[in-house]
């Protein structure tokens, strides 16, 4: 799942209306951003077996602390904790905290059996991703939702909201190279491109400066 995490960021504006989107996104894709981290670091493993699954190539060998359920409950309760004591919000840091587990929820949509329960423990997923047609539909009908969401949620301050419509089209490209380009050569290279998603975070924070709460 890739446009599904940052589709539930939006929609989370709706019910989250003080939070930035850049924080949201942060939420939503926590477990992605700290993936490459810990590859990179040699304390989670995957593998580039082409064909694999229809979407991606990539086997998950192991990454129970970015991607079990467990790890991201308690990443989300600290996550939200920490945005309580930054903001004195209880509302909005319990969206903040709830959010981020839901990565697990659309993976295990999404992957092979290959999504941890907890460190150790079994791994389930549905295998969406052997389908190209479903996937298509679900990340691309789950981005529309989020986006009217946000939409419904913000307007424009008087100017071309440039920062939010950059994003979506660089979602959009990101999403269609992924499908449509080579395996990457190594394992290195996953790593490194994926740090690129902590970039989204400051640019939808940016984004979402350039547009206001609707009234009403």
């Amino acid at each position: 799942m890739f446009l599904g995490h940052f589709a539930l960021a939006m929609a989370a504006k709706k019910i989250a209306p003080k939070a930035s989107l850049g924080t949201l996104v942060l939420s939503a894709q926590f477990a992605d951003c700290l993936w490459p981290v810990l590859l990179l670091l040699g304390l989670e493993q995957v593998r580039i077996v082409p064909g694999i699954t229809r979407v991606t190539p990539l086997d998950f060998l192991s990454y129970p602390i970015s991607h079990s359920l467990l790890l991201q409950l308690v990443w989300g309760f600290l996550l939200g904790g920490a945005y309580f004591l930054w903001r004195r919000d209880l509302r909005t840091a319990l969206v903040v905290g709830t959010l981020l587990p839901t990565h697990w929820l659309l993976d295990y949509f999404a992957h092979r059996p290959d999504m941890p329960v907890y460190p150790g423990g079994p791994k389930v997923g549905l295998g969406m991703w052997d389908s190209l047609p479903l996937t298509l539909l679900v990340e691309f009908g789950l981005f529309l939702i989020g986006l009217l969401l946000y939409l419904r949620a913000t307007r424009s301050k008087g100017r071309a909201s440039y920062g939010f419509w950059s994003f979506v089209l660089f979602l959009a490209v990101v999403y269609a190279a992924s499908l449509l380009g080579p395996p990457p050569p190594n394992v290195r290279i996953v790593a490194v491109s994926a740090l690129a998603l902590w970039l989204t975070v400051p640019w939808t924070d940016w984004a979402d400066h350039q547009r206001e709460l609707r009234l009403g």
